[in-house]
């Protein structure tokens, strides 16, 4: 993916990539492949010269460098989490959000060289970031004052320790916050979503609560994970406007971020979740390219005044040219 994501990038007219190493071998690869004389040109790439613990910190310092740097747009490729943790210090860098990870709600499944065309088109310029960039929602959660994102869900359980990430079942659940909710969502969120779904681009979100499924309203036989459907009982359902604070129901527990266990709350610990409507900007690959096309961005016309006539981009006899960039 992310050789192509570079080819496309050059073709695109980027002038230079900065990229994080990493502990798993990718980089040292790609270094390898970059050395390698190829028929398809590549931009210069910059790997950042930092120490790579394997963990949450790498992205955080990455992106935080990338920021610094200038960079025009971020190409993140992972889950939920991975791109939960990008958007906590991106700023209003937009992202192309292309889906590798567990759960992939909030990013695309999309080829890499589509995404990488349409990112380079806005970090030259060639479209500009306002018409190609789309604003997202974001849940706020704030524990004492100290505050944290999710970019889909919010989950309070009533674990009373973090320990492995992941939520892998939906025993102790109680408060679901969801900032979309997507009936074909892999995840927390569709058991939202296949109750009262909720668009990206509506503003306002849904606070589900959950009970077991012996003693709940309704009960949703939903996808939390990747091969693990499980009922899970709904007591209520609420929605969520912008900026209006939510409390959470337990006096103690754990809250999970994007479907992995991240915070320890207790008695006497002030907490509040809500919807803040300035969250992250991605690049709209489907719009991008579009504008491309309507403008003739990849498109080079040859002679077109030569004696072997003019290469017609006209329209059909009653067709209306419409501008899917408006």
């Amino acid at each position: 993916m992310i050789s192509r994501l570079l080819a496309a990038l050059a073709a695109g007219g980027v002038e230079r990539v900065y990229m994080m190493p990493d502990a798993g071998g990718i980089s040292r690869r790609l270094r390898r492949m970059l050395k390698t004389p190829s028929p398809q040109p590549s931009p210069p790439v910059t790997f950042f010269d930092m120490p790579v613990e394997d963990s949450a910190a790498d992205t955080l310092l990455a992106v935080e460098r990338m920021v610094a740097v200038g960079v025009d747009a971020i190409v993140v490729l992972g889950g939920d989490g991975t791109h939960r943790l990008v958007a906590r210090v991106c700023g209003d860098t937009p992202l192309t959000a292309l889906s590798t990870g567990t759960n992939n709600v909030f990013p695309a499944l999309r080829e890499a060289t589509i995404a990488g065309l349409a990112t380079a088109l806005v970090a030259t310029g060639q479209v500009d970031a306002d018409e190609a960039t789309c604003a997202n929602k974001a849940l706020r959660v704030s524990v004492n004052g100290t505050r944290d994102l999710a970019l889909v869900d919010i989950c309070v359980s009533t674990d009373l320790w973090t320990g492995s990430k992941a939520l892998w079942g939906a025993d102790g659940l109680s408060q679901l916050f969801v900032a979309f909710a997507e009936a074909d969502a892999v995840g927390l969120s569709s058991v939202a979503g296949l109750m009262r779904p909720v668009s990206r681009r509506d503003r306002a979100g849904v606070r589900l609560e959950l009970a077991p499924p012996d003693e709940a309203a309704v009960t949703v036989t939903a996808p939390i994970a990747p091969g693990l459907i499980v009922p899970v009982g709904v007591a209520a359902v609420y929605d969520m406007l912008p900026g209006e604070r939510q409390t959470v129901g337990l006096p103690r527990g754990v809250i999970a971020l994007d479907g992995e266990r991240e915070i320890e709350f207790t008695d006497g610990d002030r907490v509040a979740v809500w919807i803040d409507a300035d969250g992250p900007r991605t690049i709209d690959i489907d719009r991008v390219m579009a504008c491309a096309a309507q403008r003739g961005l990849l498109t080079v016309t040859h002679n077109p005044d030569s004696s072997t006539g003019t290469f017609d981009l006209g329209l059909r006899p009653g067709e209306r040219r419409l501008d899917p960039c408006s």
